[in-house]
């Protein structure tokens, strides 16, 4: 009976951790510290920016990217890409890129969703004037199901409550008429705050 409780004990640091499967960016689960982040970002090839030590610079899906990390009680709960300095047609074709990279990636899953922006839509005209939003949300799969056919997986997501807490979405944000941004979230909804502090 020691034995086996002994046992227990040794494992259940293993299996409660194996439990919880969050985002990841570039392999890295969005969890632990600020400064465990930063660390782990660092040896995949970002550094510092030099107006502050805790913005990382450095190329992501082909272009140069600014990584913001943001922590609730001290854990990573998001993880920003963004690019910057971008001309409306710049951001349009990156933006359309991003909306062709997710849907065709099995890592993730869109509910069938198309994002994309038409190339008729004028969006300084449509987000200064009628408030329109350009957004793109994605799930990120589990490592275990991503065998699953993709047709089944629709059916599988929905029908086992798909993990809400892994999600990845995109944003065009306009910040003069002539200048735009991309932001990419990568979230853990497991360490997001939910009022708690409240």
């Amino acid at each position: 009976m020691k034995h086996l409780i002994l046992s227990l004990l040794i494992l259940l640091p293993f299996v409660t951790n194996a439990q919880k499967d969050v985002t990841k960016f570039l392999g890295i689960p969005v969890d632990g510290t600020k400064s465990e982040m930063i660390q782990k970002l660092k040896a995949k090839g970002f550094k510092s920016s030099y107006y502050d030590k805790e913005i990382l610079e450095g190329e992501f899906n082909g272009a140069e990217a600014t990584i913001m990390i943001q922590t609730n009680n001290n854990k990573v709960w998001r993880i920003i890409v963004s690019y910057s300095n971008l001309s409306e047609q710049n951001a349009k074709t990156r933006f359309n890129n991003l909306c062709y990279q997710f849907q065709n990636n099995s890592k993730y899953y869109s509910a069938g969703a198309d994002y994309t922006i038409p190339d008729s839509d004028d969006i300084s005209y449509e987000m200064s004037v009628n408030e329109k939003r350009y957004e793109g949300l994605y799930i990120q799969c589990s490592e275990r199901n991503l065998n699953i056919a993709t047709d089944d997986y629709s059916k599988h997501l929905f029908d086992n409550n798909y993990d809400a807490n892994k999600i990845v979405w995109f944003a065009l944000l306009q910040y003069n008429p002539m200048e735009y941004s991309i932001a990419i979230y990568y979230e853990n909804g497991y360490n997001k705050a939910n009022g708690e502090d409240l």
